[in-house]
């Protein structure tokens, strides 16, 4: 079981987007996920007339490390920590601060 999973509302703990939120848009691989309005590049595209794409610079989401971003907690309105236990034989993911479990 994932610590972060898809739909999941984060918060960036370093590099250039240190401090904002957002939610999780896709899992690219492994241990990377990719955060919507976060982590934005811009990149030189190719016109290709016979797909249709217009060329010029267009601004992309790059991937960023799990280990980059935390899961952000309403009630204490912080990043926290996930942690996992069993609750009536299912895992359960929950919020090692406060001990609650999370819903997602």
């Amino acid at each position: 079981m994932k610590k972060i999973r898809k739909g999941d509302d984060v918060v960036v703990i370093c590099g250039k987007d240190k401090g904002k939120r957002g939610v999780v848009q896709r899992i690219e691989s492994l241990n990377y996920v990719v955060i919507q309005g976060l982590n934005k590049v811009k990149k030189h595209v190719k016109p290709n007339p016979t797909k249709g794409t217009v060329g010029g610079i267009t601004e992309i989401e790059k991937p960023v490390h799990i280990s980059n971003i935390a899961i952000y907690n309403a009630a204490t309105k912080k990043a926290d920590r996930v942690g996992f236990k069993l609750d009536d034989g299912n895992k359960v993911r929950y919020y090692k601060s406060s001990s609650e479990p999370i819903n997602s």
